[in-house]
């Protein structure tokens, strides 16, 4: 029997096992339906959680910015000043960027969520939250996140962070959802 063929960069696979199915074509309707059934108990886990959390504002920003660099402090200053509005932080719930924003919030008292993803490395839910969701897939936690904010404040990130914010502006242009105010933080 033949080994499956998969590439391999510095003995690290470069597309990991979960997602080499979606490179294979089409699959059975059984695959597909289960496939289907599992996306959508996402969203209903998602909007059991999000539902009564009250008026948010989502900040996207990187997992990778430490405490002590600038940009982790200035989103720790937007988490504190949505608190002080009244609003909900909500973020990817991971580390960095994420962190700063919720635990400004956290720490001045006001309501601080994240919607978490799981993946292999790197996201865990940061402490600084008093709701927190994880999915399965990125889509799913995108919608969640657009879904239930008012605003959104965009900060220094990568690949991730500017999917979020091309998506919420393909949104708003194409009138998919209100025209929400959109914070681009930078220099």
């Amino acid at each position: 029997m033949m080994e499956e063929a998969r590439p391999k960069s510095e003995g690290r696979v470069l597309i990991p096992s979960k997602e080499h199915v979606f490179l294979d074509g089409p699959k059975s309707r059984g695959y597909e339906l289960n496939f289907a059934w599992r996306v959508f108990w996402q969203f209903i886990k998602g909007f059991r959680t999000l539902h009564f959390m009250g008026p948010a504002i989502t900040v996207f920003g990187s997992a990778r910015f430490k405490e002590d660099h600038v940009y982790y402090e200035k989103a720790r200053e937007f988490g504190k000043e949505i608190a002080k509005m009244g609003f909900v932080t909500m973020t990817g719930g991971g580390p960095g960027i994420m962190e700063a924003a919720n635990r400004g919030a956290f720490e001045n008292k006001g309501m601080s969520v994240g919607c978490n993803i799981r993946l292999p490395f790197e996201q865990q839910s940061n402490p600084y939250l008093n709701k927190s969701v994880t999915f399965e897939h990125f889509f799913v936690r995108k919608v969640l996140l657009i879904k239930y904010s008012y605003a959104f404040v965009i900060m220094p990130g990568g690949f991730g962070t500017m999917d979020e914010f091309f998506e919420t502006l393909t949104l708003v242009q194409t009138k998919t959802i209100t025209q929400f105010p959109i914070v681009l933080f930078g220099k």
